[in-house]
């Protein structure tokens, strides 16, 4: 992977995401927030809500990632869906506490509902 697209890649933050549609096949393009923990990437949402996207990737796993804030690019990227439990709460924990700064407390409090019912993808570059 070029190292500048790595670099990026590992400050994380708010990217564009191509999918293919479940149904239609046709791509759909979105804004939004990804993670980078100890080498991996992630992208979830809060819950409560249907999100097209994951539903996207869950047919069609193959996406495109296009990075867009200090450097411009379009990297091909797959994505697989967290559904274990325990390595749920472990992402979900550390991306509430260190990528959106909740307090720890606050954390606990509100991640079995994360938990539960969250959008939470792992994705590498292809």
């Amino acid at each position: 992977m070029d190292i500048a697209v790595k670099s990026a890649l590992d400050r994380g933050g708010v990217i564009d995401i191509t999918t293919l549609g479940a149904r239609s096949g046709t791509q759909h393009r979105i804004e939004i927030n990804f993670h980078h923990l100890d080498g991996s990437y992630y992208i979830t949402g809060q819950p409560g809500r249907r999100r097209d996207w994951l539903a996207n990737m869950k047919v069609n796993p193959k996406f495109t990632v296009h990075l867009k804030r200090g450097l411009t690019a379009d990297v091909s990227a797959e994505a697989e869906e967290i559904t274990n439990q325990d390595q749920r709460a472990k992402v979900l924990y550390r991306i509430l506490t260190e990528s959106w700064g909740n307090e720890p407390a606050k954390a606990e409090h509100i991640l079995p509902r994360w938990v539960k019912g969250a959008p939470l993808v792992e994705f590498t570059i292809a």
